[in-house]
Formats: C-alpha cells, sequence, structure tokens
C-alpha cells in the first residue's frame, strides 16, 4: 500500500517538476540573452571611453588597443578648454529644456483633448495628425526656413524651440492620447458633477495620473534635441550659438580629427542622457508599458 501511494505520488509530482525545471530554463536563457545583449549595446561606449584616454599615436593601432595604456586624462581638460565647450553645454541646455518643457504641455494638452473631449471629427483629426509621421522632417525644412527667415529668425534659438510648444510633433501626442484612454472615465464624470472645468480636470487630475507617459515623453524629447544635429545645421550660422553636436563637429576639420579630443568631449556630452535616462528610468518603462493598451 505505501508502494503504491508513493509511486502515485512521484508520478503526479513528475510533469509538474518538468514544467519548473523548463520554465528555470527558459528564464536562464533569456538571462543570458539579455545580458549579452547589454554587452553588445555596452560596446560603442567603451570604446569611445577607451579612445577618449589614449594617446593621437594608439587610436588606431592594429590590432587594436582594447585597453588604453598609457592613460591619459589629460585629453579631458585639453578637449574642453580647445573651444568654448561650455558655451555650447549652455546652449544645448537651454534649447533641450525649453523644447522638453513645451513638448511635456503641447502634447500632454492635445493628447487630453483627443482622448477626453467629444467632439465631431475628433477621430479623423486625430487621423490627420498620426498621418504627418510619415512626412520626413527633410521635406518639410524648405518652407519653414523660408518662414523663420521671413521674420528674422535665423541664427535663433526659436526655430528650435517653438515647434514643441505647438504640439506638432504626432508621436508624443499619440503616447499621451493612448495613455489618457486607459484611465477611467469615470472620475471625470465626477468632477464634473462638482463643477470642475476641463482644464480643471487636465490640471488636476490627468496630469497627477499621468506621470508614467510624461517621462516617456520627457525622457524622448529630452534625448532627441540634446542630440540634435540637423536643426540646428540649418538655422543656426555663429558659433556662439552652437549646440553640443554642432561643437562637436568643430573637432573635425581638413587637417585632420583629434579623435581622443572628440571622444572625450563626447563623453562629458553624453552625461546629462545617461542622468536623465536612468532618473526617470522606472516611469519610462511603466509608461511605455502601458501606453496603447485602449483605443
Amino acid at each position: 500500500m505505501t508502494t503504491e501511494t508513493t509511486t502515485v505520488t512521484v508520478a503526479t509530482a513528475h510533469p509538474l517538476t518538468i514544467s519548473i525545471i523548463r520554465r528555470r530554463v527558459s528564464r536562464i536563457i533569456v538571462a543570458l540573452l539579455v545580458y549579452i545583449g547589454g554587452l553588445v549595446m555596452l560596446v560603442p561606449f567603451l570604446w569611445m571611453l577607451g579612445t577618449s584616454l589614449k594617446s593621437e599615436g594608439n587610436v588606431f593601432l592594429y590590432p587594436p588597443q582594447l585597453l588604453p595604456w598609457p592613460i591619459h586624462f589629460e585629453n579631458y581638460p585639453a578637449a574642453l578648454t580647445s573651444l568654448p565647450f561650455w558655451r555650447f553645454y549652455v546652449n544645448s541646455g537651454i534649447v533641450t529644456i525649453s523644447g522638453t518643457v513645451g513638448q511635456l504641455l503641447s502634447a500632454s494638452l492635445v493628447g487630453y483633448g483627443f482622448a477626453r473631449l467629444r467632439a465631431r471629427g475628433r477621430n479623423l483629426l486625430f487621423l490627420l495628425l498620426i498621418s504627418t509621421m510619415l512626412l520626413p522632417e527633410q521635406v518639410l525644412i524648405i518652407p519653414q526656413f523660408i518662414i523663420y527667415r521671413t521674420f528674422g529668425l535665423v541664427n535663433t534659438w526659436v526655430p528650435l524651440i517653438a515647434p514643441s510648444w505647438l504640439g506638432v510633433y504626432a508621436f508624443y501626442v499619440f503616447l499621451c492620447r493612448q495613455f489618457f484612454l486607459t484611465l477611467p472615465s469615470d472620475m471625470d464624470d465626477a468632477a464634473k458633477v462638482d463643477g470642475a472645468s476641463y482644464f480643471t480636470i487636465y490640471r488636476e487630475i490627468i496630469l497627477p495620473l499621468s506621470k508614467p507617459v510624461l517621462a516617456s515623453v520627457g525622457v524622448f524629447s529630452f534625448l532627441f534635441r540634446w542630440n540634435d544635429f540637423f536643426n540646428p545645421v540649418i538655422y543656426l550660422t555663429t558659433t556662439d550659438r552652437f549646440t553640443m553636436p554642432l561643437g562637436l563637429s568643430l573637432f573635425q576639420d581638413y587637417d585632420g580629427t583629434q579623435w581622443p579630443w572628440l571622444m572625450a568631449a563626447s563623453v562629458v556630452a553624453l552625461l546629462p542622457c545617461l542622468i536623465v535616462f536612468f532618473a526617470a528610468q522606472r516611469l519610462f518603462v511603466r509608461g511605455i508599458a502601458t501606453t496603447g493598451l485602449k483605443g
């Protein structure tokens, strides 16, 4: 009797044990793939960091020198003082922060209108807005440049900042609209009964609940504007107004490129992006995961 009971118990537990083993093996495989992918993504950054500490003659050695030796820390002060680097830093900070704040306000407000306001033709207007994502930015640059030149705004930061305040970037509006659709509308109805206006609902209810999507829009917008080279090279003409990408391009000239200095400056230029991403990482991932669940 005892032997039969033990046999039945083992037979019953056997499939469950196999399932647990398979689950653990699959998790290990996924974790290994993630770690390998992470290491592959880190290779360009590690190469940039290593190059910034090499001498000019060791940059193009063959076989490549993986670890810099001797280490030249003097590349950093030399790179940061050879050009008005901190001026570029401040310029990029002004353009990026102003543009990101405007993007957060405009995208959330327009997205709130598409998600919460019931109006005839709302879906058609949203479709037209989304269709603008099919147009490459380069197609629109000529008429935009003519408009800014007509108003005397070339070689100013207005062309780099103003579009962010007008809600013209459909991708960010799409993210906000999709997230707002996941929020229950009962809160809006209760607020309306209490006499709240649409703007009060947007400010007091929607925005406090929208930190994940706002973090996602903020990170995307910050990274785009900090690293944007195309628009500044079109509209800015004097060095004192250059942003960081244009400043880094000055390390390349006809006499050759100072690669250790360029990489050192690039490492310093990368720091704000890393700080912003890691500071908003949890909300950023949550915002991306919850966007698009409804609509």
